[in-house]
């Protein structure tokens, strides 16, 4: 590879559109995402991920637009239904909560899947694009201007999530941090753990959103699990744990842009296995460290 292959990529807009889209695509997931993997909840992020897909749907077909505030709406509920119905088997019909995870959110997706396929036609929802992302194609979507340039919708909606997600865990830092760590004691302190591991959920719903477009319904939770994981295996304490989930993002994203290009592959599949890559660098920097 020479070093046009490095350089080359940067000199064209799009790519600084992808880059950007990227990235604050996977901090938005990263960040809420830190907190499940800390609460070993990394299953009901996958579930999250996978159930939000009707809620998508159907908001989609109600505002016949992408960009609508129902589709988020949409998933945030079908988010919090899988969330209740698990509780619900788990609590109240002795289900193990691994198995009733696995049934519930398996159905959830499969609902989805067959509402896409089904009424898909009828709108202007790519179902590859739902299942799989395509963030090649959303990047030439519809565009607003802003500050002298016209920045692409997609763009403008990740940021809004990766701001949204920063503006939720500094407002509930304390909080999240006391309930992930010790949840008893958050408890006898009035912290309220179930308030705050639904308001967790609710807003891992909002971001996977943000994130189907870009890496699809499926691909998302690695966004949620994948940052995390890795800052978890080089920092021990919280604030670094999100400053390696922010680094996560970023290298990925551009790790991703030059794997795409190299292999002619979807971007958010090369983002993710880029993500991977580094998971695996920061298992091997632990193992060599301790």
């Amino acid at each position: 590879m020479n070093l046009s292959f490095w350089t080359d990529p940067w000199q064209s807009p799009t790519i600084l559109w992808l880059a950007a889209t990227a990235a604050f695509t996977a901090i938005a997931c990263g960040l809420p995402g830190a907190f499940l993997v800390l609460r070993r909840m990394s299953l009901t992020g996958d579930a999250i991920s996978h159930s939000v897909l009707p809620g998508i749907v159907i908001g989609f077909l109600v505002s016949g637009s992408l960009d609508s505030p129902w589709i988020i709406l949409g998933a945030a509920f079908s988010g919090w239904l899988t969330v209740m119905v698990i509780e619900f088997f788990h609590r109240k019909a002795g289900v193990r909560e691994d198995a009733a995870t696995g049934v519930v959110f398996t159905a959830m997706f499969s609902i989805g899947v067959l509402l896409l396929r089904q009424f898909a036609g009828k709108v202007d929802l790519d179902p590859d694009c739902v299942l799989f992302g395509n963030l090649e194609t959303a990047i030439h979507g519809a565009t607003t201007r802003f500050l002298n340039l016209d920045v692409p919708n997609i763009t403008l909606t990740s940021g809004a999530a990766a701001a949204g997600a920063i503006v939720f865990i500094t407002l509930l830092y304390h909080r999240l941090l006391a309930t992930s760590f010790d949840p008893v004691l958050s408890k006898l302190t009035g912290q309220a753990p179930t308030r705050s591991q639904s308001m967790l959920l609710g807003a891992t719903a909002a971001v996977v959103v943000a994130a189907f477009q870009t890496v699809g319904a499926v691909m998302s939770v690695a966004l949620l699990v994948l940052p995390a994981a890795s800052a978890l295996l080089v920092s021990k304490r919280l604030p670094g744990v999100l400053a390696g989930v922010v680094l996560h993002a970023i290298l990925s994203s551009i790790g991703g842009i030059y794997l795409a290009t190299w292999a002619n592959c979807n971007l958010g599949a090369a983002i993710i296995l880029t993500g991977g890559l580094l998971f695996i660098g920061s298992f091997f920097r632990f193992k060599l460290k301790f």
